[in-house]
């Protein structure tokens, strides 16, 4: 919420809040839990969650938390292996670097509108490096995968 100042005629407006980087676990929950109601509701990757994944989100959170508490703040408490749930879905669903790509842009979208400063600049560089990693492991030649 942004701070309220006394407009024209004393009605009070909503004034922007300038926006802080990333510093906290909470700070970290509160960016996650944003990105996935907005991918959850997404038509091109929502599904890939919802109906292939069946994600469990309460349970699922937390995991995610842990990644991104580790890649940015350095907590060192995500311990598994990303890649292989990717591989695993993938198994079930083709992940195309069109799919990739949407994670990528959402996942921006919502770091910008949340939050700016040197930390927030390296989440989104980050997920870039992470979206293109998995892909390209996905796809060593670079081909699109076969509609099931």
């Amino acid at each position: 919420m942004g701070a309220t100042s006394a407009g024209a005629g004393g009605v009070r407006e909503e004034q922007p809040r300038e926006a802080q980087d990333i510093a906290t676990r909470e700070d970290i929950a509160a960016l996650v839990a944003d990105f996935y109601d907005r991918a959850f509701a997404d038509p091109l990757i929502g599904p890939v969650f919802t109906v292939v994944a069946r994600l469990d989100l309460p349970a699922h959170l937390p995991i995610m938390c842990d990644f991104w508490d580790t890649v940015l703040l350095g907590a060192g408490t995500y311990r598994r292996n990303a890649f292989i749930a990717h591989r695993r879905l993938a198994e079930r669903q083709p992940l195309t670097p069109t799919h990739f790509a949407r994670w990528l842009t959402l996942w921006t979208a919502t770091v910008d509108d949340r939050h700016a400063g040197p930390v927030a600049e390296r989440a989104k560089i980050q997920a870039g490096r992470i979206a293109h990693s998995m892909s390209r492991r996905l796809h060593p030649c670079g081909c699109q995968p076969r509609k099931r």
